[in-house]
């Protein structure tokens, strides 16, 4: 039973071929099947290309996107997938956020295998969200058997040197969150000591789990701290509790971002 964890040099690739496509010309996946890593793990990459002035979504889309939504029940001998998410855009549109990739992303995606004796077979439907002047969810599957071989894909490489920075490489020396109630649910306020990334940082916080929304976060500056508040709703409209440990916390800026995971009590 997989259990998804969440929470893109020319070389000779060898790919499985593009799956049919729900919308002509508008966007085409393919697996890069990877190689077996040091670890016992596996390193593969869902690469996503789309036509000139459409875009997908991020892990954390934004008010106005799609999340991306993987179904693995069909795959055999996987027992987890952690994705190593490329660096974003975010783009505006009538005063809302998105986050975003355009043109081509690969998206590296690691496999923990199962101890059982066979082949691993990754076996999914990959729900999109899809925009130009409108947006459209689409369903793409696929069907590979990971490789048993060491030769490194050079395009899931680079897109692993595109990751966001740590909180350690970003500087961060302290995050802290305090929590208030509200009417609807919870508000935090996030206090991150870190370096600054410019005069436009954006920050995007993710509560660890997609049964609670987050606002877009009101951001300022208070000297070396970045300081962020956002309200958290539960989907159901009911109470909840909220694990600091964690909360997610992406802080943009300068082309870069830095990742920082979990905070602590003020």
């Amino acid at each position: 039973m997989i259990r998804l964890a969440f929470p893109l040099l020319p070389l000779a690739v060898m790919a499985v071929p593009l799956w049919a496509n729900p919308i002509e010309d508008v966007v085409e996946l393919r697996v890069l099947p990877g190689w077996r890593m040091e670890n016992g793990h596996h390193m593969a990459g869902l690469e996503i290309t789309l036509a000139e002035g459409w875009k997908t979504y991020w892990r954390a889309p934004g008010d106005a996107g799609i999340p991306p939504l993987f179904d693995w029940s069909g795959s055999r001998n996987i027992e987890t997938v952690a994705f190593h998410w490329p660096v974003p855009e975010l783009s505006w549109s009538n005063g809302m956020r998105s986050i975003v990739y355009s043109d081509r992303v690969v998206i590296p995606m690691e496999f923990d295998l199962s101890e059982a004796s066979g082949p691993a077979q990754v076996m999914a439907a990959v729900q999109l969200g899809v925009c130009e002047d409108i947006c459209v969810p689409v369903q793409l599957d696929f069907d590979v058997v990971l490789p048993d071989a060491d030769r490194r894909d050079a395009h899931i490489a680079a897109a692993l040197l595109d990751r966001p920075r740590t909180a350690a490489e970003g500087g961060v020396s302290a995050a802290r969150c305090t929590l208030d109630p509200t009417a609807d649910g919870i508000g935090l306020t996030a206090h991150i000591d870190m370096p600054s990334l410019g005069d436009s940082e954006e920050v995007v916080i993710e509560a660890g789990t997609p049964d609670i929304w987050v606002s877009e976060p009101e951001t300022r500056r208070d000297g070396r701290t970045l300081i962020a508040s956002a309200d958290m709703v539960h989907v159901s409209g009911g109470a909840f509790g909220l694990d600091r440990s964690d909360v997610r916390v992406t802080v943009f800026g300068g082309g870069t971002a830095v990742d920082i995971q979990g905070c602590t009590a003020d």
